[in-house]
């Protein structure tokens, strides 16, 4: 998902300090496809081979990597959409090569988590926030004025073109198994004002729309031979209105090392846990 430059400009500074210890990332085995969901920016330690992807060495890919014990070729990146999987992405560093080009006949495995961008769901979400509810409207009568929802209408639209994705996937590593990894509960019910500014019909819009990418990501998972990750429901009870050591993923405002609205440390651990249970069995 889309993060701003400040994040870019802090993980620049923290991969600049901590250049010496730099390697090169092995030809994987196992290739890790995505956005900022699975990159994981501002976690330390960075990935310092793509600066501009805000990329962290703590993600949930090298988790499920370490816990498999194999090779991996991450190549997620803050900001991504599907699009960026065949074409170059700009980043504030420069632009980084295709997803797809990470991928062989040799890789055994990949993971994809995408599509957030794609519909604009942080986007959505920071539209929402509402620091004087009551005062200001809901966002969920604007996104659903006229009888159109229109992050539900982006969503069917655009789910097709994952199928696509994946087909290419398979065409790129046609040895590979492939597993879609799904995005979080991040708003439990009615949502958590004013620890998530978000009034509770708009928290439950807002989460809402995850669940209908997440339902059109499993669907076409189903339908183009990959296997869905389901991080929702493992989540759930770990949404930004928990304590920090129990939730997986961050507000607005965060309480750990972590970009607002996306998964933090112990989000990563726990969802290449997933990911691993699911690549071993």
């Amino acid at each position: 998902m889309r993060t701003t430059a400040f994040i870019t400009i802090m993980v620049t500074a923290l991969a600049t300090a901590a250049a010496g210890t730099a390697t090169a990332a092995p030809a994987g085995e196992y290739v890790a496809l995505g956005d900022s969901a699975a990159a994981g920016p501002l976690i330390l330690p960075p990935d310092l081979s793509s600066p501009g992807c805000l990329r962290s060495l703590a993600d949930y890919p090298h988790i499920a990597a370490n816990r498999l014990g194999v090779p991996l070729d991450d190549v997620t990146c803050s900001g991504a959409t599907t699009a960026d999987m065949y074409a170059p992405q700009s980043t504030d560093t420069g632009a980084v090569p295709p997803q797809l080009d990470a991928l062989s006949a040799s890789t055994k495995t990949v993971t994809l988590t995408i599509g957030g961008n794609d519909v604009g769901l942080v986007g959505a979400a920071t539209s929402c926030i509402n620091l004087l509810p009551g005062i200001n409207p809901d966002c969920v009568d604007r996104y659903t004025a006229g009888g159109h929802d229109q992050l539900a209408e982006k969503i069917a639209a655009f789910e097709p073109t994952w199928g696509a994705l994946l087909d290419a996937i398979h065409a790129h590593a046609p040895n590979a198994d492939v597993f879609v990894a799904g995005y979080g509960t991040y708003l439990p019910h009615n949502g958590c004002w004013p620890v998530a500014p978000l009034t509770p019909r708009d928290a439950n819009y807002i989460q809402g729309s995850v669940d209908k990418t997440n339902a059109a990501l499993a669907r076409q998972a189903a339908a183009h031979n990959a296997r869905y990750v389901d991080v929702r429901t493992a989540s759930i009870g770990h949404d930004v209105c928990k304590l920090p050591g129990v939730k997986w993923f961050e507000s607005v405002i965060p309480t750990s090392v972590a970009a607002p609205l996306h998964p933090n440390a112990t989000g990563m651990r726990n969802i290449g846990a997933l990911a691993a249970a699911a690549i071993s069995g």
